[in-house]
């Protein structure tokens, strides 16, 4: 699946509901389907710059594609980058640096969020985006 069709599918899930208070426990019920992290994960180094909740971000790059795993201790936070987990895992660092991320603004997460989740959520993209560009640039750029 390419991450336009995971965006899109992402989009689909959350249309089917108009309140608020059900698109939060969706994000609840995501984030609870996250794997836990491995403990030996949980350092500073992974812990994610700009989220007021704890979040560790764990990239596995095989020269391929990325795989993501990540926890927070916060429930919304943890579904939030459930869906960024979903979306972006599994892909080329390439192919995660040219996606635009139009999922976000499609389901109205930005809107609905906390100024400081918000920022969070920009920091959980870049961090995304900073691991992609360093495996891209350790292949030297061609992935």
């Amino acid at each position: 699946m390419t991450i336009n069709e995971a965006q899109d599918e992402v989009i689909e899930e959350f249309s089917g509901f108009t309140d608020w208070m059900d698109k939060y426990q969706m994000l609840i019920d995501l984030g609870g389907d996250l794997e836990p992290l491995d403990e030996r994960y949980k350092t500073e180094q992974n812990l994610i710059d700009g989220c007021q909740s704890r979040v560790w971000l764990q990239a596995d790059y095989d020269g391929s594609v990325i795989n993501f795993t990540a926890e927070s201790d916060a429930l919304i936070v943890k579904g939030i980058i459930a869906l960024l987990i979903q979306v972006l895992s599994g892909h080329t660092p390439k192919e995660i640096l040219d996606t635009d991320l139009y999922f976000i603004e499609r389901i109205g997460l930005k809107d609905h969020l906390s100024p400081t989740r918000s920022n969070g959520l920009l920091a959980m993209v870049k961090q995304i985006r900073m691991y992609a560009l360093a495996f891209s640039e350790k292949n030297g750029g061609a992935q």
